[in-house]
């Protein structure tokens, strides 16, 4: 019990104040803060790490770098460890001083964090959110400090190797793990924390190395430490959705993360000193009562939609996900596209029946021509892009989509809705039912249109893997070329656009606010790199087109005309209605000129 007493003295105080301000802060600048906001109030109970899982299942996941309490699910972590430790440490009899206590301990932590590294390292490969949030796979890190301080109470060949590395070497490893690349960031986890270890064990007066670390200043950054980690990140988040991070601000940003962690550090971290109650478990109840009543409000904000947000929402027809599904009519033909009812949406839809009727703007059976347009998520996006090729051509369209559906079958798909997008052999709804059952309703001189997201066959970094995903989208499209030739059916194919998802911005960030003086804080890559980035994808589809095996439809420079990709169209519209970077009403109907001249082409 005093334990737990000391570490809720320790964490709830800067951790209920810090989640409290930064709420109604991120509610002033975001219209929208309801992930925020829920990983607020899973904080305060160490449950974030938990609540983040979940969140990192979902297809369309808000970017951790605009949520203000990501950086919580370590604190989860950890506070899910001590619910664990204490057991351990009494029934191994260390807590109780027994004989054997310290080699009890010693080898139950050492198994225990053997095979967490074993399932970190496994579920890695398969599952990155769960081997990056749970505690389970992340409890060899933990243990890795227990394991040295039971090594440390008994001089042994081992410690006296460690004492003879010089420390500065050990830190000189450290600062190089942090600039290993991502795609190794099994092996620099790893390796951080056997250089750290290292590094404890090595440490020795005497040395440049102690000399540093125990440096009053140094020392003071690490009595400021919770703090700091509490405050860096609602700092470097809020500034992301207000004046942005440049070269200039960062002094300024930094100076701000330390006045905060200083304030925290003297006026509300010094309750952990105080005397909260002679009875433990009533000082327990003041934190979780503390923690309870913030979360009340957090709660209530949650749902009270844009109570404390000061600036203007977007200038859009439609804004975020759900707007995907929205129907939309074309009138003078009497025909709608009824939006959920052609889609699948999760694996739970696997044997839903997509029906042209529910799905078409025009008349399907009398259309001068017919287009089925196949893809996901961003093939919904589509519905308003259209209107003149069946009012003024006379086609009809057919709009159908699958969240997170590979461009074409060839390509293996792992993602959250697999078993309807082709993974799983059994089960390639989508490709192998959905598709087919649309293509067999087509006639001579129809068209099948593959409208997908393509920024992952345009990676920042060119690897086998994504060498072998154009070879596989390559032969994927000729073998679809093929089947629909044979029938007289043509193919059409929507090329890469700017990679806007990795500005990590929502819609109405793009506006002009007034708490954002310094321009949209919207930054996607320009021009020049993302067309260079999507050069192998563009050899593909070009060398394809060239043996008239299909169309490509290339709306590139209506997203961005200029040396610099923006939010914002030529004529002042927001091109994308949210921050997977899924393109709005406005910006589909500055593309229809292009669409129409390619499906209208002889």
């Amino acid at each position: 019990m005093g334990f737990y007493t000391r570490r809720i003295k320790r964490l709830i105080p800067a951790l209920v104040l810090f989640v409290l301000i930064i709420s109604v802060l991120i509610g002033l600048f975001n219209p929208s803060p309801v992930l925020s906001l829920n990983t607020g109030i899973t904080s305060l109970f160490g449950l974030s790490n938990l609540y983040l899982l979940e969140q990192s299942t979902d297809y369309f996941a808000a970017s951790t770098e605009l949520n203000v309490f990501t950086h919580t699910w370590s604190l989860g972590v950890e506070e899910q460890f001590y619910f664990l430790y204490p057991f351990l440490v009494w029934l191994t009899g260390f807590g109780r001083q027994t004989s054997k206590g310290a080699r009890n301990l010693f080898w139950v932590i050492g198994a225990l964090s053997i095979t967490s590294l074993i399932a970190f390292v496994y579920i890695y490969q398969t599952n990155q959110p769960a081997a990056y949030f749970l505690m389970p796979t992340r409890l060899w890190e933990l243990g890795a400090g227990c394991l040295l301080f039971l090594g440390l109470k008994h001089s042994n060949r081992l410690l006296r190797l460690l004492e003879s590395i010089p420390p500065l070497m050990i830190t000189a490893a450290i600062v190089a793990v942090l600039f290993m690349p991502i795609q190794m960031a099994v092996q620099a986890t790893i390796a951080v924390v056997v250089f750290t270890v290292c590094l404890i064990a090595s440490f020795r007066s005497g040395t440049a190395v102690y000399d540093l670390f125990t440096h009053p200043k140094v020392v003071y950054v690490g009595l400021i430490s919770y703090s700091l980690y509490l405050w860096h990140w609602g700092v470097l988040c809020l500034s992301r959705w207000t004046i942005g991070i440049h070269w200039w601000s960062i002094p300024f940003q930094i100076a701000l993360m330390l006045l905060l962690s200083i304030t925290s550090y003297r006026y509300v971290e010094i309750f952990r000193h105080s005397h909260w109650s002679a009875v433990r478990w009533k000082s327990i109840g003041y934190g979780v009562g503390a923690s309870a009543s913030v979360a009340v409000l957090l709660f209530a904000l949650v749902n009270i939609p844009n109570f404390l947000y000061t600036g203007r929402g977007p200038s859009l027809v439609a804004v975020g996900v759900p707007s995907l599904t929205n129907t939309y009519s074309l009138k003078q033909v009497n025909s709608i596209w009824e939006g959920e009812k052609c889609i699948l949406s999760d694996n739970s839809e696997v044997g839903k029946k997509i029906f042209v009727e529910d799905c078409t703007l025009g008349n399907f059976s009398n259309a001068k021509k017919r287009v089925l347009v196949f893809g996901n998520s961003f093939s919904a996006a589509f519905a308003q892009a259209f209107d003149d090729l069946v009012l003024s051509d006379g086609y009809s369209v057919t709009i159908t989509s699958s969240w997170g559906a590979s461009p074409v079958k060839e390509i293996p798909n792992k993602g959250t809705w697999d078993k309807a997008n082709n993974y799983y052999k059994a089960n390639n709804y989508y490709w192998d039912s959905v598709v087919p059952s649309l293509i067999s309703r087509l006639r001579p001189g129809d068209w099948v249109f593959l409208i997908n997201d393509m920024a992952g066959l345009s990676p920042q970094r060119r690897t086998s893997k994504t060498d072998e995903m154009l070879a596989q989208l390559e032969s994927g499209l000729e073998s679809l070329s093929s089947k629909l030739s044979a029938r007289g059916i043509r193919l059409a194919v929507l090329h890469g656009n700017p990679f806007a998802r990795e500005a990590h911005c929502q819609p109405v960030s793009a506006e002009k606010q007034w708490f954002a003086p310094f321009g949209s804080p919207c930054k996607l890559p320009n021009r020049s790199e993302s067309l260079l980035r999507r050069d192998n994808l563009n050899k593909v589809l070009v060398s394809l087109e060239a043996e008239r095996k299909l169309r490509v439809v290339d709306i590139f420079d209506v997203f961005c005309p200029e040396e610099q990709c923006t939010y914002m169209a030529k004529n002042g519209q927001i091109l994308y209605r949210d921050e997977f970077s899924h393109l709005s009403v406005e910006s589909v109907r500055l593309s229809s000129p292009i669409i129409r001249k390619v499906l209208t082409s002889s």
